[in-house]
This record gives structure tokens, C-alpha cells and sequence, in this order.
């Protein structure tokens, strides 16, 4: 490896690439995972969507594959606030939708996730796991949390997509910033997702980060191949992290929809929605944003309240043979996603990082 490689924060997270596969709740796998330990790089699984014991199940099953580093990713949001009238309008607007799919709106929506900010199972589980490396998307967790997790010797990051986001995080403590572009796929990791969104690009954010904080960062968004990990360390990242880049790998749980979606045209027009869980998040365009490009924000029910109907709304479609209202989360580089393992692909992108960096 070139030795324009920052070298700290490999050491920090007990790796030789500075390649992290992104934390993907519900696409991320502990065999993907340990892959991408066992290659030298960062695995990583998304335990937002998980019960504790659930989590401590699928960290378990990744150092059955692997005794490299593992980062977990715990989603930190606010609460939902339920709003029955809300709910029910929002009900009501998705029913020629599922009605198009032969199926029945839910009769009431539930909230589907725990944020870590109240999950004490989660907390006590990760204090007796004591994997490598915690991350955090959606906000912060609670000082005692955050101390608790360094005294049992955890790594902690936190995903940031402005300044004054990663100043917070460097000021509660967290050791390292994920700054994540708004071409990055998936759930934006805003703090206030009703609040104004500068909307800074990969690059851009890249750059003032690491001039505006004194611990590592981490670049993602839109980094598919060597090339791109290159062009952030040359602005000062430390490593780069990629989420949609592994999507189509052998190990990625995405569905045959999914993969199909990401590897068709729709690749080319990726859209910011709420619609599907109710925070902004980038998906390959399928019939559910094109139904979200005609509606308000503000009628969009609490995150993770809306996600209850969205993933009824995708059943029902998956059942009646309509893979387009699924989840379909990808960056704005989608068409660089390449099938292959999960340990080809480690291979490939460090000999294109390699070539990058000579």
C-alpha cells in the first residue's frame, strides 16, 4: 500500500486498507462483513433494525467467519411521536397503492425501531460483546452511553453531513466522523431531519471537515472503486467508507429485485424521498419515489412510523410480483456497482487504489 495512506487511523481501527464497508441494515451480512475484515479492511454490520438479541446473534455469527475488527452501526434518532391523525391521512394516501397491488393498507402503524437512545438491552448487550468499533447514524447517543462504550474499550464513530454536526461529534467525545455527502445512498444521517440541509457533496464536505475538526474522518458517498478512495485521502480523509459498492456482492442480502433495480437504467436517477421511512434517504428510482415526488414533507409521518407502512406496502407488491416499492437504497455512483464476492471485490479496489496512488 502507497504510502499516502494515513496510517493513524488504521491503527486505531485494526486495519490495513483504509476501506470501510458501510454499516447497510438489512443489506449488510456477517458473511460480507468478515469478508471485508478478513481482506483488511473495516466490516461492518447495521444493527438499527435489530433487537439486542438479535445484534448479539449476528456479531456472534461474523467472528464465526472472522477475528478481524467488526463495526456495528446503532441508529440514534429522536423518539417517533406518534400523530394519529397524521397517520391515518398518510394511510389513506398510500390506498391506491397497495389497492394496485391487490392488498389493504395496515389498519394502524407502529414505531418498527428502537433508537439506541432509550435501548438499554442494546447497550448492555454491546458492554458484554465489546465489538471493535460502535458507529452511530441520526444524531448522538447519551453521555453516560458513550462513556460507558469507551470504558469497555470500544472505537466509536459518528456520521456527520455538516461543520457544526461534526463539531458536536468531536465534542461529545466520539473518536473519529463519518462525513457523509448528499450523494450517498441510503438514510441521511442529519441530526434534525425537518431542519435546513446544506446539501454538501462528498468532496466538499470531505474538505471541510478536516479542516474544521481534529479527529480522523471518514469519507462517504458516491465512492465505488480505488480512484474515489484516492481522491478523498487526497482531501485529507483518513479512509473512505462504501455502502452501495458492496450492494451487488455475493454476500449482500438485497433482494433479486433489488439487485435488479440497481443493475437496470433506474441506476442513473436516484432520488432523496422521505416517503418510504419517513427521513430523507437516496433510492434507485422505483415506483414508490415516483409516487414520493408529489408529496409534502410535512405530511410524511415520523421516521421509523412511516417505515411500518412502507414495508407493508412492499410485501404486498413483492406478493403480488411488483418489486418497486422496496427499500432500494444507493448512492449516486450506482452504475459503478460491480457483482463479485465480497472478497474479490477488497482485492479489486485495493490494486485500483494502489495504481491511484503510485
Amino acid at each position: 500500500m502507497a504510502t499516502r495512506v494515513p496510517s493513524s487511523l488504521l491503527g486505531l481501527l485494526g486495519i490495513k486498507l483504509p476501506i470501510i464497508q458501510a454499516p447497510m441494515a438489512g443489506v449488510s451480512s456477517p458473511a460480507m462483513a468478515a469478508a471485508v475484515s478478513n481482506a483488511g479492511g473495516l466490516g461492518s454490520l447495521g444493527l438499527g433494525a435489530m433487537t439486542a438479541d438479535q445484534a448479539r446473534q449476528a456479531i456472534r455469527a461474523f467472528r464465526r467467519l472472522s477475528d478481524g475488527p467488526l463495526n456495528v452501526n446503532l441508529f440514534v434518532h429522536r423518539p417517533a411521536q406518534a400523530d394519529a391523525a397524521k397517520q391515518a391521512a398518510w394511510l389513506r394516501r398510500l390506498g391506491p397503492e397497495f389497492e394496485g397491488v391487490g392488498a389493504s393498507p395496515p389498519s394502524v402503524l407502529k414505531e418498527i425501531y428502537t433508537s439506541f437512545l432509550v435501548d438499554e438491552d442494546m447497550l448492555a448487550m454491546l458492554l458484554e460483546e465489546r465489538p471493535h468499533v460502535v458507529s452511530f447514524h441520526f444524531g448522538l447517543p447519551r453521555p453516560d452511553q458513550i462513556a460507558a462504550l469507551h470504558g469497555a474499550g470500544i472505537v466509536l464513530l459518528a456520521t456527520a453531513t455538516q461543520v457544526q454536526e461534526a463539531r458536536s461529534i468531536e465534542d461529545a467525545g466520539i473518536d473519529v466522523v463519518v462525513a457523509q455527502g448528499y450523494e450517498a445512498g441510503g438514510h441521511r444521517g442529519v441530526f434534525d431531519p425537518d431542519a435546513e440541509d446544506p446539501r454538501l457533496g462528498t468532496l466538499a464536505l470531505t474538505r471541510l471537515l478536516t479542516q474544521s475538526v481534529h479527529v480522523p474522518v471518514i469519507a462517504a458517498g458516491g465512492i465505488m472503486d480505488g480512484a474515489g478512495i484516492a481522491a478523498v485521502l487526497a482531501l485529507g480523509a483518513s479512509a473512505a467508507q462504501l455502502g452501495t459498492a458492496f450492494v451487488a456482492t455475493d454476500e449482500s442480502l438485497a433482494d433479486a429485485g433489488y439487485r435488479k433495480t440497481l443493475a437496470s437504467e433506474a441506476a442513473y436517477a436516484t432520488v432523496m424521498t422521505r416517503v418510504i421511512s419517513g427521513r430523507p434517504a437516496r433510492s434507485l428510482a422505483n415506483r414508490f419515489t415516483r409516487f414520493g415526488a408529489g408529496v409534502a414533507d410535512d405530511v410524511v409521518p415520523a421516521y421509523p412510523i412511516t417505515y411500518d407502512a412502507g414495508k407493508a406496502l412492499n410485501a404486498a407488491g413483492r406478493a403480488a410480483g411488483d418489486a418497486g416499492y422496496g427499500a432500494h437504497w444507493a448512492g449516486q455512483a450506482a452504475p459503478l456497482a460491480r457483482s463479485m464476492s465480497s472478497q474479490v471485490l477488497m482485492q479489486t479496489l485495493e490494486g485500483e487504489l494502489d495504481r491511484a496512488l503510485a
